[in-house]
Formats: structure tokens, C-alpha cells, sequence
């Protein structure tokens, strides 16, 4: 298997359909911290979840036989802490996130043991339930405003994590492998495996795109190229 040359093609497959959201953002006039209209920000996530899939994958593959040394852990001075600004570097998730198979519920209404009530519609007679301009879902999507646009803050970090780790292939792999060390040092991981078992996040049983071909190409070599690792 040439493994260099399954990088290089589907690398440059994918730097294409990059190119082309960015390309798409920027004909509409948006910016990462605009609002986007809904129909816009529907397609752009539609390309853009099975484009992280498939740069994860691509990570995988490149990471195949690469060896790192974890710098030693050197203790923190007493009387300092870390400041979370929120500000920080944009770092690509080399993991797939794990599927939900429990409905999703606030963990602060199952802390409390209360009635799980399910209201579909909202009602002037129960205020409480009534559905929120704005709410956060657990995929990372966004739910419209009244006006029809959706926050682009998320979705322009997402992009600009995946167009770097896209442009610096063995800088990710090295991160890749160091967070296999530190996985297996881990009394009891929760997953040790970069990739979820079954389908890849974004994937589609019938490809219509040209990312829904390269997401099942690298899908593919991501598992031969894990099987095959022996680092």
C-alpha cells in the first residue's frame, strides 16, 4: 500500500472542498463572528462535519508508525493558575465524538430527580416550556433566531481548526501519537481508539458529494492503516 500517495490525493481532495466553504462564506459576505442565514449555515455544516471526519481519518493514516517521546511533566508553582480567556489556539479534535444513545437531558434537571416532563409544542399555559430563540444542541449545531440567522462563531472555528490541521498533515500526526501514549497510560479510558466504532460522524448511506466519496475512501484506510500500526 502506498500509504504517502493516499495522503497526497485525498489531502488535495480535501483542501479542495475547503477551499470551496471558505469560497462559499465569502461570496455571501460573512465572516466567522457574523450571523449567517439559516439555509447558508445548513450547508456549510453539511459539508464541513464529514470534512472533519475525513481530515481525522487522514491524521490517522499519517500518524501510521510515527514514534514520539512525551516531555516529562513538570509540576505547577504553587499560588498560580491557568486563565481560561477563551482566546487560545485553535486545535483540531483528533477523536470522533461518541454517540448519545440516552436522550439528551440537562444534567442539572437529572440531578435533581425531578418529573422528566416532554413538552413537542409550546403553550401560552405552561411559560416554563416555551422554546428558546437561541439554544445550543448537543451536535454543536445552532437553532435559528427569529430573524432567520444563525451564530458563525463556532462554525468559523470549526473551519479554521480543520484548514490548519489540513495544511500541517505531520504536526497532527505527532499530536495523534502522543495522545495514544497518554490514552494507554490511563487506568481506565473511556475509548482508546481515535476512531468510533460503525459509521464516521457525517457519514451518508447514499454519497451524493464528492466529500461523501472522500470520507468513505479515508474512512477505510484510517482502519487498514490502525491495524496495520505496530507503534
Amino acid at each position: 500500500m502506498d500509504w504517502a500517495k493516499a495522503i497526497e490525493i485525498n489531502q488535495a481532495a480535501l483542501a479542495r472542498i475547503v477551499a470551496a466553504i471558505v469560497a462559499m462564506l465569502e461570496f455571501a459576505g460573512s465572516s466567522a463572528a457574523a450571523r449567517l442565514p439559516q439555509p447558508l449555515y445548513r450547508a456549510v455544516f453539511r459539508v464541513l462535519r464529514p470534512a472533519e471526519s475525513a481530515v481525522r481519518r487522514l491524521i490517522v493514516i499519517a500518524a501510521r508508525g510515527v514514534v514520539v517521546n512525551l516531555s516529562p511533566a513538570r509540576p505547577m508553582p504553587k499560588g498560580l493558575a491557568l486563565a481560561r480567556t477563551g482566546n487560545g489556539r485553535v486545535l483540531f479534535q483528533l477523536f470522533d465524538t461518541r454517540k448519545r444513545f440516552a436522550p439528551w437531558c440537562p444534567t442539572d434537571a437529572l440531578a435533581k430527580g425531578g418529573p422528566r416532563i416532554h413538552c413537542f409544542d409550546g403553550s401560552s399555559l405552561v411559560p416554563l416550556f416555551q422554546p428558546r430563540p437561541v439554544e445550543r444542541r448537543p451536535s454543536g449545531r445552532e437553532v435559528a433566531a427569529p430573524d432567520g440567522t444563525v451564530s458563525a462563531l463556532r462554525l468559523g472555528r470549526r473551519l479554521a481548526a480543520v484548514k490548519l490541521a489540513l495544511e500541517d498533515l505531520p504536526r497532527q500526526a505527532r499530536r495523534l501519537a502522543r495522545w495514544k501514549i497518554r490514552r494507554k497510560e490511563l487506568q481506565k479510558p473511556v475509548f482508546k481508539s481515535p476512531l468510533r466504532p460503525g459509521p464516521p460522524p457525517g457519514h451518508r448511506k447514499k454519497p451524493a458529494d464528492e466529500i461523501d466519496f472522500v470520507l468513505k475512501e479515508c474512512h477505510a484506510l484510517a482502519w487498514d492503516a490502525l491495524a496495520e500500526d505496530t507503534s
